[in-house]
């Protein structure tokens, strides 16, 4: 298997066209998806579970891959459900069934062999060994050494909702020649949803929910925006300019103002040409920098960035969690205590515990320790309040910090270092 994805690379990496493709989805293969899948995850339209597959897994398996072969395998329409976003909306997300999770986690890791040596570095979102950090540090040092004195802070309107099925399919066949393969990706592609007990077609957009859809959109993406910028655009600016994409959120970072706006009014004909639109309430350019030492402040993967200064007097770029966030984040502690509140006392911290943890890992970058002491003493005082209404007694501070003694609230640390190169 390790041979086989050399051979992806070797062709990938010298711009040569991918083929027999359709061979990698095996049943080998399809048995490690299905490993990878974990239990108690939400089912399709055919109410499939890993459990359920799993009974006759080896049966189950060699029943898919006949089908494949014969080419009567389509799948079967996501389930869509909804997810409430940081702005009270609600994000559409779609399930596929638990075989077509399997074909679809498949094909994603052969697409990511072609393509992770294509991507450029400007891209973070969804990709081995890149990270939200990562993106979060390069914006950082961007503008702590080089000369950037204006952002260009982008929205794509409603980005997997609007994909155009012919252009992905043309990027696709750019680096692809296995028309089987091919013929795969775009059945999931059209294979719309099902809600309320009703069929909706789908001819433009990729489900988020898929496991396909990550990869997709990056090469999407890679098109259309990465090495546009890189190739195009770059070469007609004077001074410096650098892209930061994390899947369909992205921001330019610019010396020069006047060619901030002109590289604006140059996506938005480049998204428009591929069926993408800029959410022109949220994008806008604005002043930023050790030059530019405004109060103006950006929102970036769930932080926001601002001018600062260290207690020297020199500048920095600050980060704080960004309000929409902080907001959603004490909203749910609070509603997560609530609902545990008739659990073991013990029980209840224990699985707090994972959650602030994996909050601080999130949020955990330099300068943000007083940020994240912020989650802890709302959830401090969450708990608090939650142990009140349960024993319907007062709570004095000490009897509670005795309490605290016996089962610590895990405390907030430092988990990433982006002042350095290396994360």
């Amino acid at each position: 298997m390790e041979n086989e994805r050399k051979d992806i690379k070797y062709y990938a990496q010298r711009n040569i066209k991918v083929e027999n493709l359709i061979h990698f989805v095996n049943k080998e293969r399809l048995i490690e998806q299905h490993i990878k899948q974990q239990r108690n995850k939400a089912s399709g339209i055919d109410k499939i579970t890993k459990d359920k597959y799993a009974y006759k897994l080896d049966e189950n398996i060699d029943n898919l891959i006949e089908r494949m072969k014969k080419f009567s395998y389509k799948p079967l329409p996501v389930r869509r459900t909804y997810i409430p976003k940081a702005n009270g909306k609600l994000r559409p997300l779609g399930i596929p069934a638990y075989e077509d999770k399997l074909v679809q986690g498949v094909m994603a890791d052969v697409l990511n062999e072609i393509y992770e040596c294509k991507f450029l570095e400007c891209s973070y979102g969804f990709r081995p060994n890149k990270n939200c950090h990562q993106a979060i540090r390069e914006i950082n040092q961007r503008i702590m050494i080089n000369r950037v004195n204006y952002i260009l802070d982008c929205d794509i309107k409603g980005f997997f909702d609007n994909v155009d099925h012919k252009w992905l399919m043309k990027f696709l066949e750019h680096d692809i020649s296995d028309k089987v393969f091919l013929r795969y990706i775009n059945r999931f592609l059209i294979s719309g949803y099902m809600e309320d007990m009703k069929y909706y077609e789908t001819d433009k957009g990729t489900p988020q929910g898929g496991l396909i859809s990550p990869i997709l959109a990056n090469v999407y993406l890679h098109y259309v925006l990465d090495l546009f910028f890189e190739n195009y655009v770059k070469s007609k600016l004077k001074g410096e300019a650098y892209l930061v994409r994390y899947a369909d959120d992205f921001l330019i970072m610019f010396q020069y103002e006047s060619e901030a706006k002109q590289v604006y009014e140059l996506l938005i004909k480049r998204l428009a040409k591929f069926g993408l639109e800029m959410e022109q309430d949220k994008t806008r350019i604005l002043p930023f920098g050790r030059f530019k030492g405004t109060k103006e402040a950006f929102d970036f993967l769930g932080f926001m960035h601002y001018n600062g200064i260290t207690r020297t007097g020199k500048y920095i770029v600050g980060h704080k969690i960004s309000k929409k966030k902080r907001k959603l984040k004490h909203k749910s502690i609070t509603k997560w205590i609530k609902e545990h509140r008739a659990y073991r006392f013990i029980e209840t911290i224990n699985l707090l515990n994972k959650k602030l943890i994996g909050l601080y890992a999130y949020y955990g970058i330099n300068g943000m320790l007083g940020e994240l002491y912020k989650i802890y003493y709302h959830t401090l005082y969450a708990l608090r309040s939650s142990i009140f209404r349960r024993s319907q007694r007062c709570l004095s501070g000490k009897t509670f910090d005795k309490i605290l003694r016996r089962v610590p609230i895990a405390e907030p640390k430092i988990y990433k270092d982006i002042w350095c190169w290396n994360i």
